[in-house]
């Protein structure tokens, strides 16, 4: 009786094993002759080395198809054991990976598709635009599918940790539990697109790596993709140090939204530094979104028409009905006042 060790590397192993590790019974029923254990990412098979070679040879089928759809069936793994071959799955013209369930994963928009083209061409690349545009989905899905073509070895998400009217201070727990929720929405991503058990993997390896921009100083950063998110919540020098992080074979994506810059009053964004500065370099492309490119509910292409109408009626000299720039402004000063009457 011979023995052999398969390693699942590269999948999350609950995929393969199905709900209640229902595939793996199916393995079982599939291959009487074989006695296989799975335990973890090592699946144990003894028996005949002719029937072992067909078990492996199937099984390097399956990892193959989970890793292109993240999705495995009864009936692919009945196709594929009886030598059947797959037809290939039609997707849309804008698709760029399958997500953490299988879902076909795109740019939805002409100025979601002008980033991906552009950074196909550039190492640099600026996503300008209002919140809900999908500027960090499609940088992160972009990323992804850097990773997982192997044109890339990591991932390193940023985000600048600025306080928009509460202190850090008064956040509970140590530095990770007080800065983690800015960095949230950079975990929901991800969540999206790589499958729990692989995504911690990639976490706990430092594949992937999610930090406070801070922690970007004195790096070079090589065989990556490079995002910071919330770029207009950068000060001059924060954007300079971070832009020339970038190493060899790597590529970084800046988005960030001017409109909401929560800076003190009189630092102006890095962000809108970094626009002017290198806006006339040809070999880093700015992408500007706009309401129209809204993809959250429809409800926030409202929400950002009526706040942008209540502004330009407040730059007219006009007195409109919400509350102009100037008495937000000040909410936020009487805001910080009490934080910093808190702290005294």
């Amino acid at each position: 009786m011979t023995e052999r060790l398969y390693i699942l590397e590269e999948i999350d192993p609950a995929v393969l094993y199905g709900p209640n590790r229902e595939y793996l019974l199916l393995l079982r029923n599939l291959y009487p002759k074989l006695r296989i254990v799975a335990h973890d990412r090592i699946i144990k098979i003894l028996g005949d080395p002719t029937d072992i070679q067909l078990l492996t040879a199937l099984l390097d089928k399956l990892v193959q198809h989970i890793m292109r759809y993240n999705l495995l069936s009864e009936q692919t793994i009945r196709k594929l054991a009886t030598g059947e071959e797959l037809p290939e799955v039609k997707v849309a013209p804008n698709h760029l990976l399958y997500g953490a369930r299988g879902r076909s994963i795109g740019y939805r928009g002409a100025h979601q598709r002008e980033m991906v083209e552009a950074i196909a061409d550039h190492d640099m690349l600026f996503a300008i635009g209002p919140a809900g545009t999908g500027k960090t989905y499609i940088a992160i899905a972009l990323a992804v599918k850097a990773l997982k073509e192997k044109q890339v070895r990591r991932i390193i998400l940023s985000r600048p940790a600025v306080e928009a009217g509460e202190k850090l201070g008064f956040l509970p727990g140590e530095l990770k539990d007080k800065l983690d929720p800015y960095l949230q929405p950079l975990y929901d991503a991800l969540e999206e697109m790589i499958p729990t058990q692989r995504l911690r993997t990639y976490m706990e390896s430092d594949v992937i790596q999610i930090a406070p921009l801070a922690y970007m100083r004195g790096r070079t950063l090589n065989d990556a993709v490079v995002i910071l998110d919330e770029a207009q919540n950068t000060t001059h020098h924060q954007m300079k140090m971070f832009l020339t992080r970038l190493g060899r074979n790597s590529k970084m994506i800046i988005t960030g939204d001017l409109s909401q810059v929560d800076l003190p009053r009189g630092v102006t964004s890095g962000l809108r530094i970094a626009e002017r500065i290198l806006g006339e370099v040809e070999q880093i492309p700015f992408v500007y979104f706009d309401a129209h490119d809204i993809v959250r509910h429809p409800i926030v292409q409202l929400v950002v028409d009526a706040y942008d109408r209540n502004e330009h009626q407040a730059l007219q000299g006009g007195r409109p009905s919400q509350v102009t720039r100037q008495e937000t402004r000040q909410e936020q000063d009487i805001d910080l006042d009490k934080n910093q009457s808190k702290d005294s």
